[in-house]
């Protein structure tokens, strides 16, 4: 049973097992019964909990059955699922039964090779066509009538009731309708947000204010719909997320992918993100605007991407492969003075205030690293900077920076392969 919000375990199971129960009448009896809820067909066997108990009963010595019974392909079986759990099956000495053929599949019999065809076409016609029609409604839902289709409101809206449900059969049932309100508590937070980036203040400088005022952040103001997440304070992903969304003018959006933003037109214009593929956005406004769509364009294009002075592009060649030995993490790439080097804040973000007991940020400069490298590398990997780059990303191996020495190490091993004494000048050796 795939769904568990509008199917019944008692009813899908009990047709189930008549259907199973008839077809080994008179040959056989059940002993056990491994019923899913909740998966996807899509999961393989091993990724559904009964399932995957029934494959380690069937590998067990002292198993207590010597077949396996299907009540209803459709429900066990997605593609090929059935030519791989037959085998790990057959493997073990047990039968697959089916309804379909009546009793054990024989993979030899010309018959039972086409059934199997037909029910695995079946199997996936049905969830594609079912898919198909759920997504093309919903897609109509938003976009012609404007329909709020329900999940986790965006951050500075509730749900509010809009009448009975326009299916007739649901709203005999009591179903309502939602649409999507300003929230009194943490709208004028968002409001303020877009007001405030539209001034070029940066996404950083809002965030850390949002903390210091001890705003609630949209998991501490929604905890039961963010059970997920842990923390609870202003990030830059979190605004900038805001910042992005088009709902917060008016528009009902369904299905939105994490677009990104595209700057300025060939006009100079700000423009709004394309639409990802299946991304749909209402013909009119269906709820209050919390920015004007003026300011919500102009803020696009203070997020687009600024180029370099010299209109060059920046790149790091050791990006990713050199790590900070007080915290673990990886260095971030950062561009000081006209050259590239990677820094280490140790989990600090421009989002707050730098606690105090923090240790002081790391800084090397890349051209000092490829300087080391080269020189005791020249022999084995050549001088060539991307060439020791191919060869570290390659090996495994990360530069460790920070303390008195920097260091040469396997990613997944806390052995040394290298090091390197920086206040007595000695040059970084790879091995």
């Amino acid at each position: 049973m795939s769904t568990v919000e509008f199917q019944d375990r008692e009813t899908s199971s009990g047709w189930q097992r008549e259907v199973a129960e008839e077809t080994v009448r008179g040959r056989g009896v059940i002993v056990a019964e491994y019923f899913d809820e909740g998966c996807s067909l899509r999961l393989p066997w091993r990724e559904r909990p009964a399932a995957a108990q029934l494959m380690a009963a069937a590998e067990h010595p002292n198993r207590p059955f010597d077949a396996v019974v299907i009540g209803e392909y459709e429900r066990a079986f997605y593609g090929d699922q059935f030519n791989a759990v037959l085998t790990t099956l057959r493997e073990q000495g047990i039968q697959l039964w089916l309804p379909e053929a009546n009793g054990p599949v024989n993979l030899d019999d010309p018959v039972h090779q086409a059934l199997m065809l037909l029910l695995g076409s079946q199997s996936r016609r049905e969830v594609l066509r079912a898919r198909h029609r759920v997504l093309a409604a919903m897609h109509v839902q938003a976009r012609v009538q404007g329909r709020f289709l329900g999940g986790r409101p965006p951050y500075g809206y509730r749900p509010a009731d809009a009448g009975p449900h326009p299916n007739r059969a649901h709203a005999s049932w009591g179903r309502r309708m939602h649409r999507l309100e300003p929230d009194p508590a943490t709208a004028p937070w968002v409001r303020s947000t877009f007001q405030q980036r539209a001034t070029g203040r940066s996404v950083a400088g809002i965030a850390r204010e949002l903390n210091d005022r001890g705003i609630p952040c949209p998991s501490s103001a929604d905890q039961v719909g963010n059970r997920y997440r842990t923390k609870h304070e202003w990030i830059v992903r979190t605004l900038v997320g805001i910042l992005e969304n088009p709902r917060y003018t008016g528009q009902q959006i369904w299905n939105r992918h994490g677009a990104r933003t595209t700057g300025p037109d060939h006009h100079g214009a700000p423009t709004r993100p394309p639409a990802a593929r299946g991304w749909a956005e209402s013909d009119k406004v269906t709820h209050p605007a919390l920015v004007d769509e003026a300011t919500f364009l102009a803020i696009q294009g203070l997020r687009a991407a600024r180029p370099t002075q010299d209109g060059g592009k920046r790149t790091y060649v050791l990006a990713g492969l050199v790590g900070c030995r007080l915290c673990g993490r990886r260095l971030d790439s950062h561009w000081v003075n006209g050259r590239p080097g990677y820094r280490c804040r140790h989990g600090h973000t421009s989002a707050r205030n730098r606690p105090p007991e923090l240790a002081k940020n790391i800084y090397v400069r890349e051209d000092h690293l490829l300087d080391d490298l080269c020189v005791r590398s020249a022999e084995t990997v050549g001088a060539d900077d991307a060439a020791i780059a191919d060869y570290l990303g390659s090996n495994n191996l990360a530069i460790i920076c920070g303390g008195p020495t920097r260091e040469v190490r396997a990613c997944s091993s806390q052995s040394v392969l290298a090091a390197v004494d920086e206040t007595a000048g000695e040059q970084l050796l790879i091995l």
